[in-house]
């Protein structure tokens, strides 16, 4: 099987007005089915439940994108039945034939591009960007993985014998749970899920009840892509209903999860716990949150930092894992840095995420991100002196304007909680010393960026600068599959660098087999 080398899928110009137009109608196609009913899909069945949930659009809670079927335990029973059952097929697909499945869906998601942008800009509040460049990144994901597949299920070389003939290769785990976010619903879930699948896992997929009805679609373009009934589940519920259940469940032989530390700890101690009827330690792949930090020095170029600092910590509202919440910069450039992130901060243009291409800042994801980070800009209000925003904006649904505090405090709530929204805390530095070590001074160590133009300060933050990804003279968000390797050191989570050449390791066990063969078999005699 040959494939082209790999490149990352380009975002769309909406600039253009064939696609401008193609994002319109496909967002009143979107609307035209707003409050339809979607089941679970279990062994390939649609599953309909009494119990539904309720996903709501977070720019206008009165508008409900759909109900989604509300699992129980039951329904996690027969959904990992399903998934051994398939297994045992599935596992011994030639890694061609699993690839060619994420290759073919890779092709649906870019033929139903706008569609997906409409949907994510209803469901969870993602600007026509933003929308756009999770779709590009699960596109992105299914064909690295493909082609990742068709190397690493290879037999890899050993030293050699003369009287051995030995071999090394990978073998799938198991059924396994995926658990995954509202902020990626569509790239996160879908390539946790298809790197998963390619190395020849069957899996039980809990989307988050904000988003399930993204969920839902890409898995019935997996099914058109010609995935077989049971490689994977859905099985949307509550946490409290399934979660703990589905992830401790005798049969499941990993976990995959991206969300908040508090759960992924949580997860972590749970699967730990020893269990008689489980023959296994269950594998764990987990990326959680950051307190992420953007250093800029006093040489730096103020004005390639500030727009890296906006975008890097008010694109999608800051409700990204890798967003921007903390700006250490030197004290002898802070005013010059700061005019012009006010300056460029209040040009951000709010509104209906899915209403205009120029639309920047929507809404946040629900009721209860909106009232903590209230919270949150509260307590700041006590800790820093408050420079933009501070407020939720004056609309329908859950707008917060993007929030600048100044002065902030090493060890202050503001420098040291993940508050998973606009709000970015300014600490001024004397030194680039005292920089690191303010940046490396939380929990986290997922995403970091340092502007400069002294080679002696990069260099130093690539040895000293404890974090997953990080980048110098650019933002601390926007990493590329194949390009950008993403994961996270500390309680970051597993570094498990999704998109990257080790991923599908997280999926797989290695196996040796070696057979003692005759002298005369080696030397090609009598065989």
């Amino acid at each position: 099987m040959f494939l082209p080398r790999f490149t990352n899928d380009p975002i769309c110009d909406y600039s253009l007005p064939e696609h401008e137009q193609g994002v319109l109608d496909a967002v009143k196609a979107l609307e035209s089915r707003l409050g339809r009913t979607y089941p679970a899909i279990i062994g390939g069945r649609e599953v309909h439940t009494e119990k539904t949930i309720a996903s709501t659009c977070p720019a206008h809670p009165g508008i409900e994108v759909g109900r989604v079927a509300s699992c129980t335990r039951a329904h996690v029973d027969e959904a990992i039945a399903a998934a051994r059952a398939a297994f045992a097929t599935w596992s011994r697909r030639s890694p061609e034939e699993r690839a060619e499945v994420l290759l073919r869906l890779a092709e649906l998601l870019r033929r139903h591009r706008f569609e997906l942008v409409a949907l994510l800009g209803y469901e969870i509040g993602k600007d026509w960007y933003e929308a756009d460049a999770e779709i590009a990144e699960a596109v992105d994901f299914c064909e690295y993985y493909a082609r990742l597949a068709l190397t690493h299920f290879q037999y890899h070389p050993l030293t050699r014998l003369p009287s051995e003939d030995n071999c090394y290769f990978y073998i799938p785990l198991g059924v396994g749970a995926v658990i995954s976010p509202w902020n990626f619903p569509l790239a996160i879930l879908g390539g946790m899920t298809m790197a998963a699948v390619v190395s020849g896992n069957t899996v039980v997929v809990k989307p988050s009840s904000d988003t399930p009805v993204i969920a839902w679609r890409l898995f019935e373009l997996a099914r058109e892509a010609g995935l077989p009934d049971g490689v994977v589940n859905l099985v949307p519920g509550s946490g409290g209903e399934i979660g703990d259940y589905l992830v401790t469940h005798p049969e499941v032989r990993f976990v995959a999860f991206t969300g908040s530390a508090d759960i992924g700890l949580r997860i972590n101690e749970l699967i730990a716990r020893p269990d008689p009827r489980r023959r296994w330690m269950t594998r764990y792949v987990s990326e959680m949150g950051g307190k992420n930090a953007i250093i800029v020095d006093d040489s730096a170029d103020l004005d390639a930092a500030s727009s890296g600092i906006v975008r890097s910590a008010f694109g999608f509202q800051g409700q990204k894992c890798s967003a921007c919440s903390r700006l250490l910069v030197d004290a002898r450039v802070k005013e010059k840095l700061l005019e012009l992130v006010l300056e460029k901060t209040s040009k951000l243009t709010s509104g209906d995420p899915w209403s205009h291409p120029c639309i920047f800042t929507g809404p946040v994801a629900n009721s209860s991100a909106y009232k903590s980070i209230q919270r949150a800009i509260g307590t700041g209000k006590g800790e820093a002196r408050l420079l933009a925003g501070g407020n939720a904006l004056d609309r329908d649904g859950y707008f917060i304007a993007p929030t600048v505090f100044d002065g902030v405090q090493p060890g202050s709530f503001l420098e040291q909680e993940e508050i998973f929204g606009p709000v970015l805390g300014v600490v001024p530095v004397e030194s680039f010393d005292q920089a690191l070590e303010i940046a490396n001074g939380t929990r986290y160590g997922l995403t970091g960026a340092v502007y400069s133009q002294r080679i002696a300060h990069l260099d130093r933050a690539r040895q000293e600068f404890h974090c997953g990804n990080l980048y110098l003279n650019r933002g601390s968000t926007g990493a590329l599959v194949g390009v950008h390797p993403f994961g996270g050191f500390n309680l970051s989570g597993t570094d498990s660098k999704a998109g990257g050449p080790d991923y599908l390791l997280n999926f797989t066990q290695g196996k040796t087999t070696s057979e003692r063969v005759a002298v005369q078999r080696m030397a090609g005699i009598g065989v």
